[in-house]
């Protein structure tokens, strides 16, 4: 187990543990909030805290009614990328609803620079159905990579960015349970609507257990696989060539 100290944070307990390569494990100490009213409240307080700031990032309201509604909704921190906030505590706020709501978080690694995260942006909100099983199962959790923040001591403690944007699923415990290359979305180009939702129905919180056991499993048939080829090559080395 790798635990990594993180100087002034004294409401995180961060416990990282790589499994396979592709498993973190990260517990963080967090207050739930007690019903949905102080929950609505917290989200409230954090637009009004942006608003003060002047935040250089803006959103845009969907053009779908439905999907208008939800957005309005969501936390700020579901919405846009900005080099300014902090992931660690944005990471408490989502992991926390994401328990007290019985979903997991989707965390979407990338930035305004990024072209394809508007993209992807873009196709969520023309697709209704899509965007709102995405956020009812999922807390969405956009962390900004940029250069001028590479959030570079929170990034440390997840697998490998592949390209962006990036997205790794975590439980409402706050363990990671899948990195995800979000190319693997894309077909012909654009990105798939199949893709997504098998995405959303397979890694929903109802699945969590079976796919936890499914990933713990790999490393074993791995070493099996490799066992057996090895056994393979010392037999054929052993035999004689005519």
């Amino acid at each position: 187990m790798i635990v990594k100290t993180l100087p002034g944070r004294h409401l995180i307990a961060a416990s990282i543990m790589f499994v396979a390569s592709t498993m973190v494990n990260v517990c963080v100490a967090a207050t739930v909030p007690a019903n949905n009213q102080a929950e609505a409240q917290l989200a409230s307080d954090a637009v009004d805290q942006e608003r003060k700031s002047g935040g250089s990032v803006t959103t845009v309201t969907p053009k779908d009614p439905q999907t208008a509604e939800i957005a309005e909704s969501l936390p700020l921190y579901s919405k846009i990328y900005d080099d300014k906030r902090d992931p660690f505590v944005d990471a408490v706020a989502a992991i926390s609803l994401a328990g007290f709501t019985n979903r997991n978080v989707l965390i979407e690694i990338g930035g305004n620079w990024c072209t394809w995260c508007h993209k992807l942006d873009a196709f969520l909100e023309q697709n209704p159905d899509i965007y709102k099983a995405l956020h009812e199962n999922f807390v969405l959790l956009k962390v900004n990579v940029s250069d001028s923040n590479e959030n570079a001591d929170f990034m440390a403690g997840l697998p490998p960015v592949l390209g962006y944007p990036h997205m790794y699923v975590s439980t409402g415990q706050g363990k990671v349970i899948l990195s995800k290359d979000t190319a693997e979305f894309l077909e012909d180009g654009s990105y798939s609507k199949e893709a997504w939702m098998t995405f959303i129905g397979r890694w929903q919180s109802a699945n969590n257990e079976a796919n936890t056991s499914l990933q713990a499993s790999k490393p074993e048939q791995s070493q099996k696989a490799s066992d057996d080829n090895t056994a393979s090559t010392e037999q054929l080395q052993g035999q004689e060539i005519d």
